[in-house]
């Protein structure tokens, strides 16, 4: 073989292999493993919005039973957490608060739940003073311990009791509200303190994919 029949063969291999780690970004390590003797790495692809949200059975502040259907038909804006929080909760309420305001009459096209992580404390005729403070359109959700460690399992919420002193406790949360669309599938989240315009816009969003 030639010499420059041999550069020409190695400058095309050399090009296949860049090409192939430009395609597919793995190649490099299949390589890897192939030399050490073992299988390839299994490569997982997935579509569509993250699995949030799902059955659950709760009790609303006007004492009703509620389930996931009852609030099916519209898009939804969940928030988790509880009446003594400090800052976090009262703060986001009063942000879909202002958000509902904003909206306008598109705001009747959108529930707002607010769910307890604190069913000892949060029963429904607490909710019911609490939720004086907001837009009476949000609708406040509390259970059992069973049922808000299950509603909570279904979308993907961490909380837990956090003991402080004098024998009292607080809870840790997740503070995101998630957005879901009015079959009950996720559309998005708002991440605590989001600017007022994005946040809007998340909204304005599953309101209009509603629509349409």
């Amino acid at each position: 073989m030639s010499s420059t029949l041999r550069i020409i063969r190695w400058v095309t291999w050399g090009l296949v292999a860049v090409v192939i780690f430009v395609g597919t970004g793995i190649a490099i390590g299949w390589l890897r493993t192939e030399w050490l003797g073992q299988r390839p790495p299994t490569v997982v692809t997935t579509t569509g919005a993250p699995l949030i949200g799902g059955p659950f059975s709760l009790v609303n502040h006007r004492g009703e039973r509620v389930t996931q259907d009852t609030f099916k038909g519209k898009p939804t804006a969940y928030f988790f957490g509880f009446t003594h929080c400090p800052e976090v909760c009262p703060t986001t309420l009063f942000e879909m608060s202002q958000h509902l305001k904003e909206l306008g009459p598109d705001a009747d096209r959108l529930n707002v739940a607010f769910v307890t992580v604190d069913p000892e404390r949060d029963t429904p005729g607490l909710l019911k003073t609490y939720m004086e403070s907001f837009d009476p359109r949000i609708v406040a959700l509390t259970g059992t311990p069973e049922e808000i460690a299950s509603a909570a399992k279904a979308f993907r919420i961490a909380y837990r009791k956090v003991p402080t002193e004098g024998g009292d406790y607080t809870m840790d949360h997740t503070s995101s509200v998630i957005v879901t669309d009015a079959k009950g599938e996720l559309v998005t989240l708002i991440d605590y303190h989001e600017d007022q315009a994005t946040a809007l816009a998340k909204l304005r969003r599953a309101i209009r994919e509603d629509k349409a």
